[in-house]
Parts: structure tokens; C-alpha cells; sequence
């Protein structure tokens, strides 16, 4: 029985860094990019077939 409750902290801190450095990132503006989307249907990389 403590196993589960040493591996369910376990998870629950490590999914916490993940949900820290994710918010971390967005404030950090690491997802923002207003330039590629609307640029990217216009240039199309791959070849008709």
C-alpha cells in the first residue's frame, strides 16, 4: 500500500513541473507567433501529386 502512495506523489509532483513549465512558457510568450499561421497556407512546401 505505500507503494502506491509513494509513485501517486510521485506522478502528482512531476505532472505539477509539467503544468508549472508549461505556464512558465506561455507567460514567457513562448507560444506567441501572430506572423507564421496566416503566412504558412501561402507557402505550401509539399508537391502537388
Amino acid at each position: 500500500m505505500s507503494v502506491i502512495v509513494v509513485l501517486l506523489l510521485a506522478s502528482i509532483s512531476v505532472a505539477t513541473l509539467f503544468l508549472a513549465a508549461f505556464i512558465w512558457s506561455v507567460k514567457r510568450g513562448q507560444f506567441d507567433d501572430n506572423y507564421s499561421p496566416p503566412r504558412r497556407i501561402l507557402f505550401d512546401d509539399t508537391p502537388p501529386e
